[in-house]
């Protein structure tokens, strides 16, 4: 799927809890950038979290009340935001321009591309056998969901195949 306002393709690493989506992430989303891509990303955490430390100025400022805070530095910015519904993917691309894929870690409920990583040491069937919305399968035991599947260490083909299927070029150079 591709987000209307960034024009951005998504897909969603997908899989059990301790399965390696943020493993797999810290591996894609390096060799996606050496390629020229801009990459997004998006967390899903059911449980909430908090970004910002206790005391700090910016804490003190929501706590106080402010339903959006935005902290700015010469080189970051982060905002914390307060909302009324756990938004859906498309909704928060919005907050994600100029980058070319969107990549984001959880919402396998949600109708867009998926990656899963599958473990059978960590779950015995995998979550998304069957999801029409399943692109691709990373494992390194063989099964077959009748999509491509890449083992843990085939970051460059998995990335091969991320940019081919989603037709994508990248908007930099790319790095040696």
């Amino acid at each position: 799927m591709i987000s209307e306002k960034t024009k951005a393709p998504i897909v969603s690493v997908v899989g059990a809890s301790g399965a390696g989506k943020t493993t797999l992430l810290e591996k894609l989303i390096p060799e996606l950038t050496r390629r020229g891509f801009k990459v997004g990303t998006i967390k899903h955490d059911v449980h909430g979290f908090e970004i910002d430390r206790p005391g700090k100025d910016s804490w003190r400022h929501k706590h106080a009340g402010s339903v959006v805070t935005i902290i700015s530095s010469p080189s970051q910015i982060g905002m914390v935001m307060d909302v009324d519904h756990d938004h859906n993917l498309f909704e928060l691309a919005t907050f994600l321009t100029g980058v070319d894929i969107i990549l984001t870690e959880g919402y396998k409920r949600e109708k867009n591309s998926k990656l899963e990583v599958f473990r059978p040491e960590v779950r015995e069937e995998p979550l998304c056998e069957e999801d029409e919305n399943l692109v691709g399968l990373v494992s390194d035991t063989p099964v077959d969901l009748g999509v491509p599947r890449f083992s843990t260490n085939n970051i460059e083909g998995l990335a091969d195949y991320l940019v081919s299927y989603l037709k994508i070029t990248p908007s930099l150079s790319p790095t040696p």
